[in-house]
């Protein structure tokens, strides 16, 4: 069996006739890498981030018996992901700071590109609406596709497909802008 780690892209294989524990020993090992990403990428904090998926992963383990078809564990797993990090707002207030005012890199340790480009990204995605940010982070990071993200967000697939447009749309406005305006400073 060829490690997920290194393809990222392929597909959690469970058998759903395995025992509890096999099944979600497998859930853990193929997508806790795009879960700790996705979750990175919505709360921009590596600690919460951490927290957060440990906590789906517990509720996963509880709820494990419930998913009934190996094709949905991935989607099964983002929308707990989807819902502990909403139960968070509901428990806590947190600390609100405008995102131009934090300029937090990971440490290049973490396994996080460190390059101005990637950086000038992260930047750029954080200026997105959350409604458009979003569904482009679960296809781009967690490969779902256009109907895995409606179902997940609860929206249509067209809507999806709108908001993927509009989000590269305005992720190309803001890229472009910002490479004008270092250009008519440098002049």
């Amino acid at each position: 069996m060829t490690s997920r780690k290194n393809n990222p892209s392929e597909p959690v294989s469970v058998d759903m006739r395995k025992p509890r524990q096999e099944k979600f020993e497998i859930l853990v090992e193929g997508l806790s890498g795009d879960l700790y990403r996705y979750a990175y990428w919505m709360c921009r904090n590596r600690v919460q981030a951490e927290e957060l998926v440990q906590e789906t992963f517990l509720r996963a383990w509880r709820g494990i018996d419930s998913l009934r078809e190996a094709d949905s564990a991935k989607a099964w797993l983002f929308t707990i992901f989807r819902r502990e990090y909403a139960r968070q707002f509901e428990r806590k207030r947190l600390d609100i700071r405008d995102i131009d005012d934090v300029a937090e890199l990971p440490s290049a340790g973490a396994g996080f590109d460190t390059s101005t480009e990637a950086f000038v990204l992260r930047q750029a995605l954080a200026r997105l609406p959350e409604d458009y940010r979003e569904p482009l982070i679960m296809q781009v990071l967690g490969g779902f596709s256009c109907e895995e993200i409606a179902e997940a967000l609860g929206i249509s697939s067209s809507a999806v497909m709108t908001r993927l447009f509009r989000s590269r749309k305005q992720m190309r406005e803001i890229l472009t802008g910002d490479a004008e305006r270092r250009t008519e400073v440098g002049a």
